[in-house]
């Protein structure tokens, strides 16, 4: 699975490096290092909703206070 963070300015005034953080975390709690692969990228044209996160090819839009939720539906529930 392919997990595309948008570190872009917008993307990174809304708290991109801690939804990276977090989704490292959990990540790593759950031991999904094989499984799991973040990777950046710069705008993916839908700032105006939040942090920009794609899962493969579908679009989300998280913050930092919704990424434990996002991960355990979006990530945890697809694996």
């Amino acid at each position: 699975m392919l997990v595309t963070i948008c570190i872009g300015s917008s993307c990174h005034l809304k708290g991109s490096r801690d939804v990276i953080a977090s989704l490292e975390r959990l990540i790593s709690l759950h031991d999904l290092s094989d499984e799991v692969e973040l990777t950046g990228s710069f705008c993916m044209g839908e700032c105006a909703k939040g942090v920009c996160v794609k899962v493969d090819d579908e679009l989300f839009s998280v913050s930092p206070a919704t990424v434990e939720q996002f991960f355990n539906e979006q990530i945890l529930g697809r694996i």
